[in-house]
């Protein structure tokens, strides 16, 4: 199947991203992840038009092109769990991830911030929530994120049903970003000062946070009680309990082990 080949070949760079937070997941060496675009003018201007015009691909079969509907919708589905993945990745990540953007944040980059832990952004930042322009609702993560980072399914449902433009000074507004700098390098450098502080604290009770924050969102207060009492009868016998304590009553900066 044609449509299958040209998926698998674009989809090379998520799987490589899984790969990438899936192993800082793990490495004990990392106490947090800061995550930001190479290039100067766009963090991403999101999916390449050119890749979903191609007769070809998921969203353009081959005129002459026949498959099965239920066995395309399959392999579709497949696609579509996998990509979800790649972009979940970064959630699931044990560390806490900051994302900084800057210029054009477009489409897919809406997915891959949302899931981040903090966001961060340079003033000249235009974000936007595309896929109603290309005829589809996004299905990777930003609808189900956006309306649980910023609480507000007014503005959520204003720009990605209208697929306009918001930028920096109103992502900050809505809160989906933590703090907006005047340039990209500002904001990177605002971004490794946070995770400079978030390496100074104990893994064990940073992680911890995340993950009780994560996992109690979506769920009632008393489940969301219960899940922590339950977890933290084990990772308050840390010794890191101790050492924080002894820290801050002698005003020193404490040293906590690799987790």
């Amino acid at each position: 199947m044609p449509f299958i080949t040209s998926v698998l070949i674009y989809f090379r760079v998520w799987l490589e991203l899984r790969s990438v937070f899936d192993r800082l997941s793990v490495d004990p060496s990392v106490r947090a992840v800061v995550f930001s675009g190479s290039g100067e003018k766009a963090f991403s201007v999101g999916i390449d038009l050119k890749w979903v015009a191609k007769e070809g691909s998921p969203f353009n079969p081959q005129p002459d092109e026949y498959v099965d509907p239920a066995r395309r919708a399959a392999a579709l589905r497949r696609f579509g769990i996998e990509f979800q993945d790649c972009i979940t990745s970064i959630e699931k990540c044990e560390k806490p991830v900051i994302c900084v953007l800057h210029g054009f944040a477009l489409g897919v980059t809406a997915d891959i911030c949302s899931a981040a832990d903090i966001r961060i952004c340079s003033k000249d930042t235009i974000f936007c929530v595309k896929e109603v322009d290309l005829g589809i609702a996004s299905d990777i993560g930003i609808l189900a994120r956006l309306p649980k980072v910023v609480g507000s399914y007014t503005w959520v449902k204003h720009v990605a049903m209208t697929g306009r433009n918001f930028d920096a000074d109103e992502a900050y507004r809505v809160g989906f970003v933590a703090s907006v700098l005047p340039t990209k390098q500002d904001a990177l450098v605002e971004a490794f000062s946070v995770a400079r502080t978030l390496s100074e604290k104990s893994p064990v009770a940073v992680q911890t946070v995340k993950h009780f924050l994560d996992y109690s969102r979506g769920r009632t207060v008393a489940e969301g009680l219960q899940y922590q009492l339950a977890y933290n009868t084990a990772a308050v016998q840390t010794k890191d309990v101790p050492d924080a304590i002894k820290a801050l009553m002698s005003k020193k900066a404490p040293t906590f082990e690799k987790l």
